[in-house]
């Protein structure tokens, strides 16, 4: 076993033995969960840990500590608190000082511990097919040097991720000065290389727009999803929290507005109050005649009359009364002319005094990756390139079909792949390179906004990997190799430089390391550009749980139901309802797409939120060098993706076909049937009537209780909630819940504790988070033949999973259905590397016994223990449960119902509080805030 010296740094108030006040204060901030034990550790560089029989005085046995770091996806940094027990990360969660993540998480921050842990990432140096090692590696690049010392490096050159890490830079930057010839590229293939030339067309350079959604009333988004997966820049979670506060618990739900047109259902267009599907080219005809509206674009607009031409007057008479509180999103799907078209309108509104402001491109690397990555593949065709080194890219699965990447790349005599796995790049280089985990490596990075943090590694790299920083090191050949040594570098400024190098471990940040605002050119006349009328158009996207492919093993967001469709194990082509009829298709029907002379087999899935003429194909699957878990899943969208449409819409042609496929959704039904599950407030309109239940509703056979100490409650906002699902993802990676596999998954076999259901109302997407509603009067309890399923004395609905002998009972009479069952033996207790990913203070459930919310029971006792070490009451928010601690809008609210003042009860004594099936009499534990949308009057 190994653990961490002083070079990592905790965060404060975790050090055994600290003051009680500093430790409450973190406790108020992050739930105190228990970590891991079990499987091996790696072995240790002896500069960043040491044996663990000189355990550091602050580690005791059995408490965890949390490090802050950084999680990095697409180049830029979240701020993470990344608990470890014994040594061994176990479970990720935000960092409150952070501003983008202010204690919050998404999926993929939440799954990035499976990730780290995944047995199938790569766990040796390979040359071609056989195995090497490093030192083998370091000679051949040796024997390359002098070649680079007589050319300047001219066939030297180096391609990477995205990226926007300061130390890279000036490792990139000492690279090119030592040999000038030498070429860099940045290849992401889901960069927005439209929004570069948009802000160079309106600003005359590329910048970076940074939104501060608490300073806009009324927002309007084109085709751009500021609060999923997509995020601008990685900017989601501060957007999404940001427009949602003043919704939370029905504060001000008048104070902002929220217009959305967009192809293809996303969370915002979910979250708008006032949506219309609309293909990309009718969005950017619809940006034109609103401009004209308000006097930024020729032509005036078009006269109200047709229900397109009506909203769009609307919105820009909302935009116009909300001058100086105004902004206008345009996403990747519009041309760069309408895009700057935005830029335009956004500074007659007055947008820049406060909604926008533009720094800086914080991503390293030119601003249009398209070119970059065709000039390279044509320079290894012409054999202009002889060495190239690929750090965590993967341009033979992700490059456009029209480079043949792969086939350039058999024409480099020596051509190196970094990566976390062996995929399809990798198997296609003479050399690959294991490399090490975010969370094993020293690194720093920036958010959207330019803030910067320090990556410290947790734990020694398990395989023997290594970081971009430490192979660009051995490029260079001259300095130091160590990564940590490297990261200091670039920060070591000052006389009491260690102070403050601690601090910045401490804090998970650099202080005052933002961005600076610069000042922009008046966005001069934009000319109107053509806008065809295409019949279908293909839009590709990047898929809500796999991202770009980069997250394709990993079986947390593969079983994750998406948010818009409820699809796990697939992804599929997105149809409207009207497209689909024409064409005479339905769900699971398997078409022949086709762009520009490329072909692919895809099945639809028809979503009448879906625009009309418009297909959408998420990117990320059909891969072949993912791993177990991501291998021969659905289809490969890349394949038609042309190289000068990274995100623009392209051309398409699709015939039916008689193969058919089956999806794997976790929720087929959508329609609430009648009933109410989300309770819905429109302001400025009646509300619907309700019926009222009777007075003998309210009485019951059951015995009536009372709680003299701690009586535990939740309440979720719907207001808030916008259906991301990190809750869902964080309830898995704290309770040891397993995945089922697609099988399973269509069989409704799911295990998720915490599910967020999807139901339409008037073409509006509601979502609700459905944890154990911990009923006072729980059906379940009645029907246990062996008390398995019980009441604890604080109020708790909990489970026994020695006594229970798997009747199934008691969730064929739990009307919320939430209670899961182990069907068959889903934990897996064979892959000695996954044994670590269990909490020991949650049991890992046998196949035949029944599993639910436990209200992170496991937190609550970890509370309580240290409060009656300290002779006191547990204090409100102390006890942070994982779905309320992921929640990037703060929607969920758990406490003590006997506190008066706690969160909890002043959630419960809104008036917009309501329990669900509330008929039936079960008085749960859960309840919810109703709904409130602030639509445009205008509209009726």
């Amino acid at each position: 076993m190994t653990h961490h010296h002083h070079p990592v740094i905790p965060i404060h108030g975790q050090a055994h033995g600290e003051d009680a006040p500093a430790r409450r204060r973190f406790l108020k901030l992050m739930a105190a969960s228990a970590a891991l034990a079990g499987a091996g550790c790696s072995g240790p560089p002896a500069e960043t840990i040491v044996p663990y029989v000189r355990m550091p005085e602050q580690d005791v046995p059995g408490l965890p500590l949390f490090y802050a770091s950084a999680f990095v996806r697409r180049g830029f940094a979240h701020g993470v608190l990344v608990e470890t027990n014994m040594g061994r990360p176990t479970k990720v969660e935000g960092n409150p000082e952070h501003p983008v993540a202010q204690g919050s998480t998404d999926v993929f921050a939440q799954a990035s511990i499976l990730q780290m842990w995944d047995p199938d990432r790569s766990q040796t140096v390979q040359q071609g097919t056989e195995l090497s090692t490093w030192a083998a590696f370091e000679a051949a690049w040796e024997a390359r040097r002098p070649h680079f010392a007589r050319d300047g490096g001219a066939g030297l050159r180096i391609l990477s991720g995205p990226a926007s890490s300061p130390t890279m830079a000036l490792q990139l930057a000492a690279l090119q000065k030592r040999y000038p010839a030498m070429r860099w590229h940045a290849w992401d293939p889901l960069h927005d290389d439209g929004a570069a030339a948009a802000s160079t067309l309106a600003f005359g350079r590329a910048l970076d727009p940074v939104y501060r959604l608490d300073h806009v009333a009324v927002l309007l988004t084109l085709d751009a999803d500021l609060f999923g997966a997509e995020g601008s820049h990685g900017g989601a979670l501060a957007h999404a929290r940001a427009f949602t506060a003043p919704r939370r618990l029905g504060l001000d739900p008048a104070a902002r507005r929220l217009y959305a047109m967009e192809s293809t259902p996303t969370l915002t267009g979910a979250y708008a109050d006032q949506r219309l599907a609309r293909a990309p080219h009718e969005i950017e005809a619809a940006l034109w005649r609103i401009a004209g509206l308000l006097g930024a674009a020729p032509g005036g607009g078009t006269a109200p009359g047709a229900a397109g031409t009506r909203w769009e007057a609307a919105v820009a008479k909302a935009l116009g009364d909300a001058k100086g509180r105004a902004l206008v999103v345009a996403g990747p799907t519009l041309s760069p002319a309408s895009r700057a078209l935005a830029h335009l309108l956004n500074q007659r509104l007055g947008a820049e005094d406060g909604a926008v402001a533009y720094i800086e491109p914080v991503a390293l690397g030119a601003p249009t990756h398209a070119e970059g990555l065709a000039e390279l593949a044509a320079d290894m065709r012409e054999g202009r390139v002889d060495t190239l080194l690929m750090l965590d890219t993967n341009p033979v699965y992700t490059a456009p079909p029209a480079l043949d990447f792969a086939k350039a790349l058999r024409r480099v005599a020596l051509s190196a792949h970094l990566g976390l796995y062996r995929d399809e790049t990798a198997r296609e280089s003479n050399w690959h390179l294991p490399l090490a985990h975010g969370y094993e490596a020293w690194s720093d990075a920036r958010a959207h906004e330019g803030t910067a943090s320090i990556v410290q590694p947790l734990i020694a790299p398990l395989y023997g990997g290594r970081s971009a920083h430490e192979v660009l090191a051995l490029a260079l050949g001259e300095g130091s190799r160590d990564g940590r040594t490297l990261v200091r570098s670039t920060w070591q400024k000052g006389e009491d430089f260690e102070q403050a190098w601690r601090e910045m471990l401490r804090r998970g940040l650099v202080p005052d390391s933002a961005a600076a605002a610069v000042a922009v050119r008046k966005v001069p006349a934009i000319a109107m550009p053509a806008l065809p009328t295409p019949p279908l158009v293909a839009v590709f996207a990047p898929d809500p749980a796999v991202d770009g492919g980069e997250f394709a093993n990993n079986a947390w967001l593969q079983e994750l139901p998406r948010p818009l469709t409820s699809l796990t194990w697939d992804n599929a082509a997105l149809v409207g309802p009207g497209t689909a009829e024409r064409a005479g298709l339905h769900d699971g029907e398997v078409v022949r797409l086709e762009v520009d002379g490329r072909s692919l087999m895809a099945p639809v899935l028809v979503l009448p939120e879906q625009a009309e003429g418009v297909i959408t194909l998420p990117l990320g699957y059909g891969r072949s060098g993912a791993g177990a878990v991501g291998n021969a899943v659905g289809f490969d969208a890349y394949r038609l993706r042309p190289r000068n449409a990274m995100r623009a819409p392209v051309l398409l042609r699709m015939e039916r076909t008689d193969a058919g496929h089956v999806f794997a959704l976790r929720q087929r039904e959508v329609d609430m049937h009648g009933r109410e599950p989300v309770h819905v407030k429109e302001l400025g309109r009646p509300a619907a009537a309700r019926r009222k239940e009777e007075e003998g509703g309210k009485t019951s056979l059951y015995p009536e209780r009372r709680y003299e100490d701690y009586k535990w409650g939740m309440a979720i906002d719907l207001s808030a909630c916008i259906g991301c699902a990190a809750c869902t993802v964080a309830c898995q990676a704290e309770n040891n819940i397993p995945v089922v596999g697609k099988e399973e998954v269509m069989r409704g076999r799911s295990m998720h504790w915490i599910r967020v259901d999807r139901y339409r109302q008037n073409g509006r997407s509601l979502f609700q988070p459905v944890p154990c509603m911990h009923c006072e009067h729980a059906p379940c309890e009645e029907v246990c033949p062996v008390g398995a399923t019980v009441h604890d004395d604080e109020g708790l609905n909990v489970q026994v999973y020695n006594r229970c002998i798997g009747t199934r009972f008691c969730s064929n009479n739990c009307p919320y259905k939430v209670r899961r069952f182990n069907f068959l033996q889903y934990s897996n207790e064979k892959q000695e590397s996954l044994k670590a990913m269990q909490n020991p203070e949650v049991t890992v459930r046998k196949r035949g016994v029944m599993e639910k919310c436990s209200y992170c029971l496991q937190r609550i006792t970890r509370a309580r223990i240290d409060a009656e070490k300290q002779g006191r009451r547990i204090a409100d928010g102390e006890v942070v449960t994982a779905c309320q601690a992921a929640c990037p809008t703060s929607a969920i609210h758990f406490g003590d119902l006997n506190d008066p003042n706690s969160a909890v009860v002043a959630a419960k004594a809104s008036a917009l509080d309501y329990v669900l099936l509330e008929e039936l009499n079960t008085r749960p534990r859960t309840s919810y805030l109703t709904r409130v949308i602030n639509p445009d009057p205008e509209l009726g």
